[in-house]
């Protein structure tokens, strides 16, 4: 009887759950230390292996030809080798037939692989893999070159190989009989300078500076020896020059125009010089007398070769200057003090995952039939539903039937959020520009946005805006930019933990990787010390403060107060060279200077745009109120045009925090998750970020046009790896200095100025404050190019002698005297 055998279906379930068992083994911490340590002792191993085989090299040839199964098998086999059968059989592999002497560069490789497999952060590991193998690969064929040109040479034969190995050895050979042997040295020359350029950019960049810097210099030389020379050889011709024209003016003194002219007296003399001259001579005296002309003759010529070098090389020494005044200079460049500055590589941040899958196809079915399920238990049909994933929140857009009201479905938003057991959800009705209404709803596993996509996404890469930021990703899964010149200030408010801080870290270091810090300067203001404190190592690439200040980032209140109204000075004084300029804006302005259409000796000089980042303001409200408001306030309403540009932070989103003069001056503002819809509104005038789930997730209103995103996560490592990545370059003296700010309480009062000590240059200042009729310290300091303590003084001094009236905050003082007859006679 015959029987049927089916054959046993495989359990691929089985089999997957082994597999990811497997992976699950691997990631853990414990099996890659041991990994990590199991390849640094193997490093060891190979090290000790390949130094014993140059002392039992020879004698373990025999051993190594054997195959290796016999090797291990067979006891009887010994090696000399300190590590035995398989480091005499490893180092005659490395040495012998693969790479040779530049097989010892495997111990820097295979440690480096065990740090990082252990978990310890290695800058730029691929890189530094990729060039170590390179190395490799170019020392074997040098040596082989070299091993093999010898051997041809004294005809030794092939059998020494281990300089290059096997592989440097016959690859030369190879080359050798492609391209040349002048082929395979170009070849290596052209190889050695990629890995020095790839691998080592830094000295590269240094050599190739250094070559410019001595070529410049031997120029610069020869050119001082030809001017030299030249100089010399005026000199000497101009002397030859004068000197003869000495002699023909004495000679025409001393002969008569005309012979008629002579007088009577003289005509006895000059018959006697006649026949003098017409007395036959020796007949030796007659042939050296063309022989003296022929030497005059050639000395005029000389002279007049001289004259005629003299007059080309002057022409064209005339003619270089008037080239080199004809040729436009080359632009401006501000990034020139600081040219070889590097930005954060993408290797400083890391790929954060939650390790969560996404969304499901079984999650979003459930929740479309919930969602219509919910709205057909009210009565209300809808005709399409579509869903948008996102990294938190899931948007599904329902368009109703006809004659469904949408106040209807708004009102159902907490009975939707029970259907779907959801955290809470938002409805936007409708969704502007789409005719649709949408229903936001938070994912089941939420997936955390990192830093470092955004950084390496292609519209942050290729945007072109001044100062770009990359924040988060829309719903749509879409990186969100902006342009922080266009906003021109931000609000950012939030209840605390819900990643505030977290936000102004992603903004500054989407700042700190596209800009130049002669681009950039930012005023950072910590009431809580230890927020932003992390930035103060680049404090003098990036950061700007108050002169004799110790501290970069602000603590104090009373400081903040000062470098606020340090700030308005800088806006005015902004503002008055913008007005020389006759350019609106600080773009305009720097395009100018940059191709030097602006006299930098008239007070001109580069803008960088200048950031000001406020944390807590609700403590600096409470400790200096009004003192704090009115000069932000000012900032707020007039800085744009002038590059000034404010983001402030908030945990409490009241009134008396966020006042109505800060809001009108503040359009785009950030809304992380709050407690109450109250909130909500004091920030975004509208609710909405009472619903939101926290962790990153916030509202950005732009313009009254509202956007959801999920907020990129920058952790601290991370960003101390950037800050020390910059800090470690070359940097400015010192950092960006603000004008000096004196408060009206620390200075003198009027009465106590002796006139009698006035300043030397109070007279011209109390014409050109008449003359202007605008009382400004600003413009005193500018005009005399003097510092803003004695052009305070001067005003003062102006104050007291009653020519300018008293200080009034912001205000330009008012001027007291109407012209300059009446100045004059004060005067």
């Amino acid at each position: 009887m015959r029987r049927n055998y089916k054959r046993k279906p495989i359990n691929t379930t089985t089999r997957q759950s082994a597999i990811s068992a497997i992976i699950e083994i691997i990631r853990q911490q414990r099996f890659r230390i041991i990994l990590g340590v199991l390849l640094a002792l193997v490093s060891i191993y190979i090290f000790i292996s390949m130094i014993g085989f140059f002392f039992a090299g020879g004698t373990d040839q025999s051993l190594v030809d054997t195959p290796m199964r016999k090797i291990i098998t067979n006891p009887d086999i010994v090696a000399t080798n300190p590590t035995g059968k398989l480091g005499a059989w490893i180092s005659d592999l490395l040495i012998n037939r693969w790479f040779g002497l530049a097989s010892f560069f495997l111990c820097y490789l295979i440690p480096l692989c065990s740090i990082r497999i252990i978990g310890v952060r290695i800058r730029h590991f691929k890189r530094r893999l990729f060039i170590g193998m390179l190395i490799i690969l170019w020392t074997s064929l040098l040596f082989g070159f070299i091993s093999e040109s010898i051997s041809e040479l004294l005809n030794i034969g092939s059998g020494y190989l281990f300089p290059g190995g096997g592989h440097g050895y016959f690859v030369s050979i190879w080359l050798n009989s492609l391209i040349g042997r002048i082929g395979t040295i170009l070849a290596l020359i052209f190889t050695f300078v990629i890995i020095l350029f790839f691998g080592f950019e830094r000295t590269f960049y240094r050599c190739v500076d250094y070559i410019k810097n001595y070529i410049r210099k031997r120029k610069e030389k020869t050119l001082e020896a030809l001017k030299a020379k030249r100089a010399s050889r005026q000199t000497h011709i101009q002397t030859a020059t004068v000197s003869q024209t000495g002699q023909e003016k004495l000679e025409e003194e001393q002969e008569p125009d005309n012979l008629n002219d002579l007088s009577w007296e003289n005509e006895e003399a000059f018959q006697s010089q006649t026949e003098f001259e017409i007395t036959p001579t020796n007949s030796e005296e007659n042939e050296d007398e063309p022989e003296d002309e022929e030497l005059e003759n050639g000395e005029e010529e000389e002279i007049q070769e001289k004259q005629e070098d003299l007059t080309l090389d002057v022409n064209a020494e005339t003619q270089e200057e008037t080239v080199e005044k004809n040729v436009p200079q080359e632009d401006y460049d501000p990034t020139l003090d600081l040219s070889h500055y590097e930005y954060p590589t993408l290797d400083l941040l890391e790929e954060h995952s939650s390790g969560n899958p996404k969304v499901t196809n079984e999650e979003l079915e459930a929740n479309k039939n919930k969602i219509v399920e919910t709205l057909r238990n009210y009565k209300i049909e809808i005709t399409k539903i579509k869903a948008t994933i996102g990294p938190t929140v899931t948007l599904y857009e329902i368009i109703p039937a006809p004659g469904v009201k949408i106040s209807k479905i708004k009102n159902l938003e907490d009975d939707i959020a029970l259907s779907l057991a959801a955290l809470g959800i938002r409805i936007i009705a409708p969704i502007p520009g789409a005719g649709t209404i949408g229903i936001e709803v938070p994912n089941r596993n939420p997936e955390i946005v990192s830093m470092r996509g955004l950084i390496a996404s292609k519209k942050f890469q290729e945007s072109k805006y001044a100062l770009p930021v990359a924040l988060g990703r829309t719903i749509s899964n879409e990186t969100y930019t902006f342009d922080l010149t266009k906003m021109p200030h931000l609000l950012v408010a939030g209840a605390t933990g819900q990643g505030k801080s977290v936000g102004l870290n992603a903004i500054i270091t989407s700042l700190l990787y596209k800009k130049h810090p002669s681009q950039l300067k930012f005023v950072m203001v910590d009431p809580k010390k230890v927020e932003l404190s992390i930035y103060s190592v680049i404090e003098k690439h990036f950061l700007a403060k108050l002169p004799d200040e110790e501290e970069a980032i602000i603590t104090d209140t009373t400081k903040v107060v000062n470098t606020l109204n340090s700030l308005c000075i800088e806006m005015d004084t902004r503002y008055d060279l913008l007005k020389e300029a006759q350019v609106r804006n600080i773009k305009e302005y720097n395009e100018k200077f940059i191709k030097r259409q602006l006299n930098p000796e008239k007070g001109h000089r580069y803008l960088p745009y200048i950031v000001v980042v406020v944390d807590e303001f609700a403590d600096l409200i409470m400790t200096a109120g009004k003192e704090v408001e009115t000069p932000i306030a000012r900032i707020a309403q007039l800085a744009r045009a002038v590059g000034i540009h404010m983001i402030i932070a908030t945990q409490r989103p009241s009134t008396n925090v966020i006042t109505g003069i800060i809001k009108a001056n503040f359009p785009a503002r950030i809304a992380f998750k709050v407690a109450s819809m109250i909130d909500s509104r004091t920030i975004l005038d509208s609710p909405g970020a009472n619903q939101l789930i926290g962790r990153g997730d916030m509202l950005i209103s732009v313009n009254s046009e509202m956007v959801r995103v999920q907020c990129a996560f920058v952790d601290t490592p991370e960003v101390d790896a950037i800050t020390h990545f910059i800090a470690c370059q070359q940097a400015y003296p010192s950092a960006f200095a603000l004008p000096e700010y004196i408060p009206e309480s620390e200075g003198g009062g009027v009465s106590d100025i002796d006139l009698s000590q006035r300043d030397p240059l109070f007279d011209e200042a109390a014409r050109l404050v008449v003359s202007s009729q605008q009382g400004s310290t600003s413009s005193i300091q500018r005009r005399f190019s003097i510092g803003y303590n004695r052009a305070g003084r001067i005003m003062d001094q102006l104050e007291a002698a009653g020519i300018v009236g008293p200080f009034e905050g912001s205000k330009a003082r008012q001027v007291l005297i109407s012209d300059e007859t009446t100045l004059n006679r004060m005067l």
